[in-house]
């Protein structure tokens, strides 16, 4: 079993990456970290929180994160891709019971399991930042570091140039890259490759009634439509964070370039994400070096999927058949 500390904003696709680790026979979610990005904070822990009532696994640690960027400025939220609280159509119950806890208790995560942690970040960077600003000798002892974002030499998805999770907090994304050893980054140049279709995603649901079933479709097919708007013609919605994850146990997934990231911190340029993919790129210390996810097989990618999806065994303690 991986032991897994997620940092995340469910957020449809961060959902998604949630029911994933939940169902996955091999990853041990030793807590979630919930922040701003595609809801806010507060709606953030909500939806996480269902997810893990839906999967009896409420003794998963929902731990507090940011409510804006580190620079201060105002947060932009996208409902017309994840819904007004996240999980498109889906509501979650009301009066649901969210024992919050502290920032520290990353800390104590980490303290628990040293150099077997990985940490995942598949929202935006600032609880990831400020966990190094507070407390850096402590996160020497995580195994690695898996950041879904980023767009190296292909367009953005919120600007010409910037991807959300580094555009939303580029400071942190900055420092992230910086501080994170060892790092590997899933920017857009794979991740907009993991598309899933409606018929995938019909057949996972029909296929093995998990409790989150009855979520599928509904949130899927939002998510999908909002993507239809912005990119008419394409057949599937991508998983973004749900790649990130996948990628740690299927190591033949995706090919890497090894480079130092640094990432803009304003102007028009704001979020870009740049590395040196020249011939012959400056020398740089190794332990500068990220893994930078540039080419996917999506045959992997899917087969990994819908096997996740579909399982009989999985982390939920409840399910319905």
């Amino acid at each position: 079993m991986q032991k897994v500390l997620l940092f995340s904003d469910p957020g449809i696709d961060d959902s998604f990456a949630i029911i994933y680790a939940l169902l996955h026979p091999q990853i041990e979610l030793v807590g979630i970290v919930t922040g701003y990005g595609s809801v806010k904070k507060e709606q953030a822990t909500q939806n996480a929180a269902y997810l893990l009532q839906l999967a009896n696994q409420r003794d998963i640690p929902i731990i507090g994160g940011a409510q804006g960027p580190l620079s201060g400025e105002s947060v932009t939220y996208y409902p017309e891709i994840h819904g007004p609280e996240g999980l498109g159509p889906i509501k979650p119950p009301e009066g649901l019971k969210v024992n919050l806890l502290n920032f520290d208790q990353i800390y104590k995560i980490i303290d628990q399991y040293q150099n077997e942690l990985i940490i995942v970040s598949i929202g935006r960077l600032t609880e990831l930042a400020v966990a190094f600003i507070l407390g850096a000798d402590q996160m020497e002892k995580v195994k690695s570091f898996h950041v879904m974002g980023g767009a190296f030499l292909v367009p953005g998805n919120v600007s010409p140039v910037a991807e959300a999770n580094f555009y939303g907090d580029p400071i942190a994304a900055d420092l992230v890259m910086q501080r994170s050893i060892p790092l590997k980054v899933f920017p857009l140049n794979v991740t907009n490759q993991a598309l899933v279709t409606p018929e995938v995603i019909q057949y996972i649901s029909q296929t093995n009634a998990t409790p989150f079933q009855p979520l599928l479709e509904p949130i899927y097919d939002y998510y999908l439509k909002a993507y239809k708007k912005n990119i008419p013609g394409i057949p599937g919605a991508p998983l973004h964070d749900v790649l990130t994850l996948s990628s740690i146990f299927n190591p033949t997934m995706v090919d890497y370039y090894y480079r130092e990231v640094r990432v803009v911190l304003s102007g028009v340029a704001k979020g870009q994400s740049i590395a040196d993919f020249r011939p012959k790129p400056d020398p740089v210390p190794e332990e500068n070096l990220k893994g930078i996810a540039m080419k996917l097989n999506y045959e992997l990618f899917l087969k990994d999927f819908v096997e996740i999806m579909t399982s009989e065994t999985s982390n939920t303690t409840s399910t319905s058949k």
